[in-house]
């Protein structure tokens, strides 16, 4: 009997490379339209997975403690089928003014073609200004999922069952 441990040997040689393959070598093209008066959203690092956005204003907003705001970016994008633009906050805007974004995260759909507004709120205690030019928001570009449903009567029973909002733990 011949041992299979070589073929299987072998397989794994073959896909090792792809499985050491840089993930930054799949790039793809999405195309853009930027009225704005800045630059295209970028990476700000190599390994960033968000592109920040810009507030495109011509004078500055004041936004008010609980108070809310859709600000233009300027930035209009045909994704492909099958992926969505993510609008997230920006952490430091976050954690150092209280400024988020409302819908987070905003979905931009792949047949939207209008231009990517963000509504900024301020959760903080004191009234903040955006400025122009000023980042407002994360882009984060991603794959999706679409499920056909499968109706039931009932579901299979699980250890955490219908327990949410903190029922597994603080």
């Amino acid at each position: 009997m011949v041992s299979p441990t070589p073929l299987v040997l072998g397989i794994f040689s073959v896909f090792l490379p792809v499985l050491k393959m840089n993930i930054k070598s799949i790039m793809m093209k999405v195309k853009i339209v930027n009225k704005s008066a800045w630059p295209l959203p970028s990476y700000a690092t190599e390994k960033s997975a968000g592109m920040d956005l810009k507030a495109d204003i011509s004078a500055p907003v004041s936004l008010a403690p609980l108070g809310r705001a859709v600000i233009p970016t300027g930035i209009f994008i045909a994704l492909p089928e099958g992926l969505e633009a993510q609008i997230r906050p920006r952490s430091g805007l976050a954690a150092k003014h209280g400024i988020s974004v409302l819908n987070s995260p905003g979905t931009i759909d792949a047949d939207y073609r209008g231009e990517i507004k963000v509504i900024l709120v301020n959760i903080s205690d004191e009234t903040f200004v955006v400025n122009p030019g000023e980042r407002i928001a994360q882009m984060v570009v991603a794959r999706y999922e679409k499920v056909e449903w499968d109706e039931s009567v009932a579901l299979d029973v699980t250890e955490r069952g219908e327990g949410g909002f903190g029922s597994t733990g603080r």
